[in-house]
């Protein structure tokens, strides 16, 4: 069976590395290589729905957007595509984030094809959530330490949104339409309209229907 990924890594040598373990693996299509988290949103924003990657490998220190944040944000914008987590890092506060935002895997980078392969397999077909031996020990060295429930931390609105954008998304939220939006904040339905485009370009969505998803499922509202 054939399975289609895709990457986001910022790192030249990494994607190149990644690439070669694909050809080796045999039965893998990369569907698209991102250099960050922006740019990722935009390759899946242009796809149509049947060729999304079933999953997408993603890299969590990435400039402009990292993983976690993409990860949260795709994860409401295109819930049937699974992600998993390659990193160098096994950073306590970063694994539990990661979950958090929806990743279904972690793994750490050196991990051969048949790790990846099985990786996917495990996703997309047994709905398992693999992890490299020493996250999984990690993870659950943390667990068996912290008695407590992790506190659910405040999903926030990326850093590009001003805080006219907000101020006008969370209007959008309610329902109101952009002269509604002008009137309430002495603004012309001509700017209004700018900054929602704005707003969608930022988000990497097309639709009003979106952004409320997106505000919805991050509580942002």
């Amino acid at each position: 069976m054939r399975f289609t990924v895709a990457l986001a890594e910022d790192n030249k040598i990494n994607r190149n590395t990644f690439m070669q373990k694909i050809q080796v693996a045999g039965n893998l299509d990369l569907v698209f290589s991102a250099e960050n988290g922006n740019q990722c949103l935009e390759e899946l924003k242009g796809l149509p729905h049947a060729q999304l990657p079933q999953v997408v490998f993603m890299d969590l220190e990435m400039p402009e957007m990292d993983g976690i944040e993409t990860i949260r944000m795709a994860k409401s914008l295109y819930p049937q595509v699974h992600f998993i987590v390659l990193t160098v890092f096994d950073d306590d506060e970063k694994i539990f984030e990661a979950i958090k935002a929806g990743a279904s895997g972690y793994l750490l980078k050196h991990e051969p094809a048949r790790v990846l392969q099985e990786a996917i397999t495990n996703v997309l077909e047994f709905g398992g959530a693999p992890m490299s031996p020493a996250i999984a020990r990690k993870t659950l060295r943390l667990l068996s330490d912290s008695p407590q429930p992790i506190p659910e931390k405040e999903n926030s609105m990326p850093e590009a949104i001003t805080d006219r954008e907000k101020e006008i998304l969370r209007h959008m939220v309610n329902g109101w339409d952009a002269k509604r939006i002008g009137a309430e904040l002495d603004i012309s339905v001509l700017t209004i309209r700018k900054h929602i485009a704005n707003i969608y370009q930022k988000l990497h969505v097309n639709s009003k229907a979106q952004v409320i998803s997106l505000a919805h499922k991050n509580k942002w509202v």
